[in-house]
């Protein structure tokens, strides 16, 4: 049997420190924890304030934090399905300012780490200087 969720439109949002509140056309209000959205909960104020009802009503766009929320997932009560590892990714992009910096290794790495490998394995009787 299909859900009903998505025919339900969104008609305000209202986003604080501790929560987010979605108005629904059928009267129905939704509070839940903002702690359920990680990028919400680090967003600053002016950030979470930046949205755009979008989907023809159907979800929440905050462009400045690349956050999305539908109704489908708001009124059964689902929280981020986002992973540890890529939240953890936007969350130092964001802390460098959009900018990771790659560490390059340098040509040869790879053969100065076996042989200090070889000379940590080698027998207390050979020496390497």
């Amino acid at each position: 049997m299909p859900t009903t969720f998505a025919r339900l439109k969104i008609v305000s949002v209202a986003v604080t420190d501790d929560t987010l509140a979605v108005d629904l056309e059928d009267g129905r209000k939704v509070i839940v924890p903002i702690g359920w959205y990680p990028r919400l909960a680090y967003g600053t104020p002016t950030e979470r304030a930046n949205f755009k009802i979008s989907g023809a009503g159907y979800g929440i766009h905050w462009p400045d934090l690349d956050e999305d929320v539908g109704v489908e997932g708001l009124l059964p009560g689902k929280k981020s399905s986002e992973s540890h590892a890529s939240f953890e990714r936007w969350l130092q992009r964001r802390q460098t300012g959009g900018r990771m910096k790659v560490k390059r290794r340098p040509t040869g790495h790879a053969s100065i780490v076996l042989s200090r490998r070889k000379k940590r394995n080698a027998p207390a009787h050979v020496r390497h200087f």
